[in-house]
């Protein structure tokens, strides 16, 4: 029940495919790329806290503004989600690695093996969107440098009602630590999914599991753009109405 109500509720862990392709405008905000990141980053840091788009809507024109660039990051973080994960290619994605899981792993669930899929293309779908230009990745960070981590765990309390727990320390972290580069290298990429299955309670990964990384990069390359193609109705809410 806890993997269950985890992978249906809370499991978005893509960083750089919610940012990139807002870096390289001219009014790209250091708050709003970190509202597109607030939830994902409450995932670690305050796993029981959620800050939905109902929460932050109140604050989306708010006279400071980066109160309205963090709000609104968040809006349009769960916006991207509504629709990127119901996508053909996240769907077809997620089944065959699962099988594949399944098959290589001796898994003993498809849902283990479902929740592990999941997460996989998120992380591979954030290198293969990261590799082909790596300074892009590295402006996405120095622009996080500027984030007070501080300021914004105190106003996703705020919006939330809830405890931001260990956020602003992990903020922080996340700019220094610069963990999406690590995707890029199975070895490194095996060590940051181990860290996700032991957030969750889960074991660790059986050494056979690297062998399917080549194949899922591969599928990830061939799929990238279906999987960041924003259908007609998605919603944009940057730049702030005038």
């Amino acid at each position: 029940m806890v993997i269950a109500a985890f992978v249906i509720g809370y499991l978005q862990v893509n960083y750089f495919a919610h940012a990139h392709r807002w870096i390289d405008r001219d009014d790209c905000d250091a708050y709003w790329l970190a509202g597109l990141a607030v939830p994902d980053w409450l995932g670690v840091a305050a796993r029981r806290t959620k800050c939905r788009t109902r929460h932050v809507e109140p604050k989306l024109d708010d006279d400071d503004p980066r109160l309205a660039a963090l709000a609104r990051g968040i809006a349009q973080h769960h916006d991207d989600d509504r629709w990127f994960h119901e996508t053909r290619a996240f769907v077809e994605l997620n089944m065959t690695f699962s099988r594949a899981i399944v098959a290589k792993c001796h898994e003993r669930t498809d849902l283990r093996a479902s929740f592990l899929a999941h997460v996989v293309v998120e992380l591979l779908l954030d290198d293969e969107l990261a590799k082909h230009e790596r300074s892009r990745l590295g402006n996405y960070y120095d622009v996080m440098a500027s984030v007070d981590g501080e300021w914004v765990a105190s106003q996703v309390e705020a919006m939330s009602g809830n405890s931001a727990g260990r956020l602003a320390e992990f903020i922080g972290k996340f700019v220094e630590l610069r963990f999406v580069e690590d995707y890029a290298e199975d070895r490194l990429l095996v060590f940051r999914l181990g860290q996700v299955m032991s957030r969750v309670g889960l074991e660790g990964l059986p050494d056979s599991f690297a062998e399917l990384l080549p194949g899922f990069r591969e599928q990830i390359a061939e799929r990238a753009e279906e999987l960041m193609l924003a259908p007609a109705e998605a919603r944009t809410f940057w730049p702030p109405r005038a």
